[in-house]
């Protein structure tokens, strides 16, 4: 399987301007636009154009692996040793919020191949306007902005994704209320502009949203507040953007107690990274055996271990043999985001490995060998790397794009790189 090679230059800066404009204005444009700017590998110059067979074969994994997070055969198995608090909604049996997932795929000869699953998947709303800033520079594309232009505006789907966890949850009216962006210092944060677009998309859709420090936020009388220059503010929704996924670190108590008590809406939340995002859900996710003891239908069976890369935990047993073979394995943290500590077998040298993958709390995946697709730089095209991510909510796909890269795993450090939208053929 490949993708359709667009070798021309879909992406239109003026109507990616006009896009980012048109959502925050052009009061603040013109800043968010400079901050954009100083990323200039976030988004990549090109569209991808993927068979709708194998779009519609990720939808499917996504919904049948979503299906199986909610059972209580899968949340019994995977919660012995997750975080207190993450162990701690499950046995109140309080839902797992998660806005919004990312399942990462590479396309292989053998079909999508599923390689990671995100909880506080960043990207989605830079994409939605990116679908609006692409030129038509070859039939296939053509149709395809042809169709996206019949349908829902994607950023529109998205600010529907918070009106609908508010309502899973909440019976008053969300007019008005709070809706605090989190993370810790996010203006040094990478899609720290991403924030600031998703503040100005949900306060068009009726909220008051502001992008927040997680030091800003205090528990105070049964409460979760926002504690600014401008005085306290009680925070009603948190739309979660930190890495601390068990909020377990002293600096997110408070958000923690508002998750506890149930004293604001926050999501992503803990539960959901335990029950799916915490690498080691691979593992299980990619054993015939544990599935089948799950009494997991045949078919489905069939469907993971097709899509599911062999995924296992590292471990003082099996650390030898892993180390031997370790040029067919990539290694990550099973807590880990952002492709950050992530290893390529045939580059971890002796000291890595005894130093970081066994005392890390690794898992080694089969090495899929991601696809490639041109990107034209100057006179020459360049071949890069793509990924592409399914945006999901509660195991419906909502958005796919890609992450074009050159290197071991994706980056935003690579000229002609970044983020890209995807359209099916």
């Amino acid at each position: 399987m490949s993708t359709l090679r667009v070798l021309c230059r879909s992406f239109d800066p003026s109507a990616w301007k006009r896009a980012v404009l048109g959502l925050v204005g052009e009061g603040e444009g013109e800043w968010v636009m400079g901050l954009l700017r100083e990323r200039p590998h976030l988004v990549a110059p090109v569209a991808l154009l993927v068979p709708a067979e194998e779009l519609a074969t990720m939808r499917v994994v996504v919904e049948r692996v979503s299906a199986l997070a909610r059972e209580q055969e899968w949340q019994r198995a995977v919660l012995r040793g997750a975080p207190p608090l993450a162990s701690a909604l499950a046995a109140e049996g309080r839902r797992a919020m998660g806005l919004v997932w990312g399942f990462d795929f590479h396309l292989t000869e053998r079909g999508p191949q599923l390689i990671e699953i995100n909880t506080n998947a960043g990207g989605a709303l830079i994409n939605a306007l990116l679908r609006q800033a692409q030129g038509g520079c070859c039939p296939e594309l053509e149709r395809g902005l042809a169709t996206a232009a019949q349908e829902e505006p994607a950023e529109e789907g998205l600010a529907a994704l918070f009106r609908e966890e508010w309502g899973s949850v909440r019976r008053e009216p969300l007019e008005g209320r709070f809706l605090a962006i989190v993370d810790d210092r996010p203006q040094t944060q990478y899609l720290f502009p991403e924030f600031v677009l998703f503040a100005a998309l949900l306060r068009r859709s009726g909220w008051r949203a502001e992008v927040v420090d997680a030091r800003e936020l205090a528990w105070e009388e049964g409460g979760l507040w926002r504690v600014g220059k401008g005085g306290a503010e009680r925070v009603d929704f948190v739309y979660n953007r930190l890495t601390d996924f068990g909020l377990e670190a002293p600096e997110h108590a408070a958000l923690a107690e508002a998750v506890r008590t149930d004293g604001a809406v926050v999501s992503p939340g803990p539960l959901a990274h335990a029950l799916l995002a915490d690498k080691r859900r691979l593992a299980l996710l990619s054993d015939g055996e544990f599935l089948r003891g799950l009494r997991v239908p045949g078919a489905v069976r069939a469907l993971l271990l097709s899509h599911v890369p062999m995924t296992v935990v590292v471990t003082e047993e099996n650390a030898e043999v892993l180390w031997r073979e370790r040029r067919g394995f990539f290694f990550k943290p099973a807590g880990g985001y952002g492709s950050k500590a992530v290893y390529r077998g045939d580059k971890v040298t002796r000291r890595v490995w005894s130093e970081v993958i066994l005392r890390g709390n690794y898992v080694a995946q089969v090495y899929t060998a991601p696809s490639v697709q041109l990107v034209p730089q100057g006179g020459t095209p360049r071949p890069l790397k793509f990924d592409v991510r399914a945006y999901a909510y509660e195991g419906r796909v909502v958005l796919f794009a890609a992450r074009l890269y050159e290197g071991q795993t994706t980056n935003f450090r690579t000229a002609g790189g970044g983020f890209a939208p995807v359209f099916a053929v």
